[in-house]
């Protein structure tokens, strides 16, 4: 019996949804919704269509441009900085360069600042190689149009994406360095870890402690990450990968909310942290996300 278009397609589905969207919960809603609309068009109609799978990907393009402007407001009114969910990610993303980039928090970071459509045009064009035409009939724009959106999208990212151009062993190196002086309270083992003008980005979605602006320089990250060593017995680190990257968890912190923690190495060092706390976030952290290109 040949496998249903959407079964098979469905890893493909919820990349482009959660790229765009920067959430797993919403992700997996639009792909919900796409298997009702794709189920309701009938057996014979299913059969009839000549590409199933560029078919569904401007479905769920389509819906998911619609949630993204939905929830733009809700965004805007978000407590302290908004980070996208994190992903528990098998080792096979990572060997995937181009899908764990595009899935990394520095790109989903980036991919807020665009315009709805702007987002879709790039991730569907960039990281799935998407047919002009095609994204001109998901995206309602015609395909001249489609090309400018694109140029201009492409420009914007280049310009603020941080480099990310190191060797995932180098990556995991300085990662398990800087998760060893953290456990260990050294603050100079911290300061050699970390770029001298690193960022640190922590969302707690008002709901867990965490610093409502980003945290800058080397010196203000490493005494606020220093603070973890006194929690002592209450939590511990767990190393994982995080959206095609090493990553950690922190678990059983003092105030009981756990954090995943993402990283960018640049030059050997830790040069941004991302530090998701919003329990409403975390539920993608516990089983492997299936991200297909």
């Amino acid at each position: 019996m040949t496998e249903d278009p959407f079964v098979a397609h469905r890893g493909l589905l919820f990349t482009v949804a959660y790229e765009m969207l920067g959430s797993a919960a919403e992700a997996e809603d639009v792909v919900q919704e796409t298997w009702i609309r794709w189920d309701g068009i009938g057996a014979d109609a299913r059969g009839e269509v000549r590409d199933p799978r560029a078919f569904l990907v401007r479905m769920v393009t389509r819906k998911a441009l619609d949630r993204l402007r939905a929830i733009a407001r809700r965004r805007e009114d978000y407590v302290g900085e908004w980070l996208p969910e994190p992903l528990l990610t098998a080792p096979d993303v990572a060997e995937d360069v181009e899908l764990a980039e595009s899935v990394s928090f520095a790109m989903l970071t980036v991919l807020e600042t665009l315009t709805p459509v702007e987002r879709a045009v790039f991730v569907l064009r960039e990281v799935f190689d998407v047919p002009y035409a095609d994204i001109a009939e998901a995206v309602d724009k015609s395909a001249a149009a489609v090309r400018q959106i694109g140029h201009r999208a492409r420009e914007h990212v280049a310009s603020r994406r941080p480099r990310m151009d190191v060797q995932r062993s180098e990556q995991q190196q300085v990662v398990e360095r800087f998760l060893a002086a953290v456990t260990d309270g050294d603050l100079q083992g911290l300061l050699d870890a970390l770029a001298p003008d690193v960022v640190l980005v922590a969302d707690g979605g008002g709901i867990a402690q965490a610093t409502l602006k980003p945290v800058l320089g080397a010196k203000k990250v490493a005494n606020l990450l220093r603070t973890f060593h006194k929690f002592g017995a209450n939590a511990r680190i767990v190393p994982v990968t995080l959206n095609g990257s090493p990553g950690a968890r922190i678990v059983d912190v003092v105030d009981g909310y756990d954090t995943a923690i993402s990283f960018v190495v640049a030059d050997g060092r830790v040069s941004r942290i991302y530090a998701v706390r919003n329990p409403a976030k975390l539920g993608g952290i516990d089983t492997e996300a299936m991200l297909r290109r």
